[in-house]
């Protein structure tokens, strides 16, 4: 009966699960803030706040340090004028935007103040809800019609609430900083260990926001999924319930009512997987330093524009090249960081040229040569970073290099050699729009993990 509180909360609660720096992103200027647009826009938040919790509390949370106020995650989920299509959009919490102006006093109308920049999870420090959805509005040109907003303290209890989450990765994943620690598979978490998998900035495979956005992106997924399934989004009256609930655990804005929450409880329940989309606002700049502000995130002007305007006309967001242009041949992973010793010369110049780190080619040919195709070896661990380099030598054999290797080797065979520039884009990879089908862990028994496990 509270299913609707559950995975509502869950797209504000996911959104509470980090803390640590992490780069900004800066706004592409668009049209005037809160213009007119097709639809039903939700922004959920999750604000990083320690209030309350015991330094117990924090240890096993593992969430030590000093909240900070702001928004941790921004989720804004966009609900189709049908009601039959739902894209749900995560906004990096560290990009760098122009703020909008804070709304002045009665008492004191006086002139506008001077636009302020910074990381877009600033907003909230400097004016709460109010002020975050005007900065929303004017770095995307949508209007926002809801807001939900909750803190990390209850993402645990929500989760356990609801039965556990499921969540998979194809890598082990490791996080210090999170507590995180899990094999390869589809696992069944508790609350705490959910929070660690959805927080967990620094893991030992493509650490940074955008992995674990993706994280955020696919335990929404499976949570909403089950609640499908379960019933849960059925019907108006357990929708109520559920939906009366919610409102002890997530604040909403003056905007947003019981029935507004039944509303998009209901869209929500009805919809198809296909029908559901998960994508990441497009980055330019991953690293873009600011004075006083730090390192920050800016967005892709043209790309970041064209998925702003697909929401605002109540367009899909898959398949848009303007949003996700279409590479010939992608790769999971960046050339660049591979290295690779090649035994052929004239491959070893293609692969160089293509973006690889070439490390080692030797003066002559090897005598003899294995027969057909190229052999590419790798160290354990790097099998996305083999799928790359695969992916440059079509129709290479693919093997695990003995214990303790670092770095990658091509074998050239007996077939003539094919050597393919790849293209490598972080958006693509992390943050490409996506359709719930896709995005969900595969469907295979999870394992449970012991819940004993620090």
């Amino acid at each position: 009966m509270r299913r609707l509180t559950l995975a509502l909360t869950l797209l504000a609660v996911v959104s509470a699960g980090v803390c640590s720096g992490a780069p900004a992103v800066s706004a592409a200027s668009g049209p005037a803030a809160g213009g007119l647009s097709r639809g039903t826009n939700v922004l959920v938040v999750g604000i990083d706040s320690r209030a309350g919790l015991s330094a117990a509390e924090k240890r096993r949370l593992h969430v030590g340090g000093k909240g900070c106020n702001c928004t941790d995650v921004m989720m804004l989920v966009h609900l189709s004028q049908d009601r039959r299509r739902a894209s749900v959009v995560s906004i990096p919490r560290d990009s760098y935007v122009e703020y909008a102006s804070p709304a002045p006093a009665p008492e004191a109308p006086g002139a506008p103040a001077e636009p302020r920049k910074g990381k877009i999870n600033g907003a909230y420090a400097l004016g709460g809800g109010p002020l975050t959805v005007r900065t929303v509005e004017k770095a995307t040109g949508l209007r926002v019609d809801h807001y939900l907003e909750t803190d990390f303290a209850g993402f645990e209890k929500t989760v356990d609430r609801l039965g556990g989450a499921t969540v998979c990765t194809d890598r082990p994943l490791k996080d210090e900083n999170s507590g995180l620690d899990i094999a390869a598979g589809v696992h069944r978490t508790d609350g705490n260990q959910t929070l660690r998998y959805v927080r967990a900035r620094h893991v030992n495979l493509r650490p940074g926001d955008l992995g674990r956005v993706r994280r955020q992106q696919r335990t929404v997924n499976d949570l909403l999924a089950r609640l499908t399934v379960e019933g849960a989004l059925s019907n108006p009256t357990r929708t109520a319930r559920t939906a009366r609930t919610l409102l002890e655990s997530v604040r909403t804005d003056a905007r947003t009512s019981l029935y507004d929450l039944i509303g998009i409880g209901l869209a929500l329940g009805r919809l198809r997987a296909e029908n559901t989309e998960f994508a990441t606002v497009p980055i330019r700049l991953f690293d873009h330093r600011v004075p006083g502000v730090g390192s920050t995130l800016v967005w892709d002007e043209p790309r970041s524009a064209a998925l702003w305007q697909a929401l605002r006309t109540d367009r899909p967001l898959t398949g848009d090249t303007r949003i996700q242009p279409v590479a010939q041949t992608p790769a999971p992973t960046d050339p660049a960081r591979i290295p690779v010793a090649v035994d052929d010369a004239t491959v070893a110049d293609a692969l160089r040229a293509g973006g690889f780190a070439v490390t080692d080619t030797p003066a002559s040919a090897p005598a003899a040569r294995p027969a057909g195709g190229p052999v590419i070896g790798y160290p354990a661990g790097r099998e996305e970073d083999a799928d790359t380099l695969a992916a440059a030598l079509p129709g290479a054999r693919v093997r695990a290099l003995p214990t303790g290797a670092t770095s990658f080797t091509v074998t050239v065979g007996t077939d003539p050699v094919e050597v393919r520039t790849v293209t490598y884009d972080r958006n693509i990879a992390d943050g490409a729009p996506v359709t719930a089908d896709v995005l969900r862990c595969p469907d295979i028994p999870p394992r449970i993990l012991d819940a004993s496990r620090p």
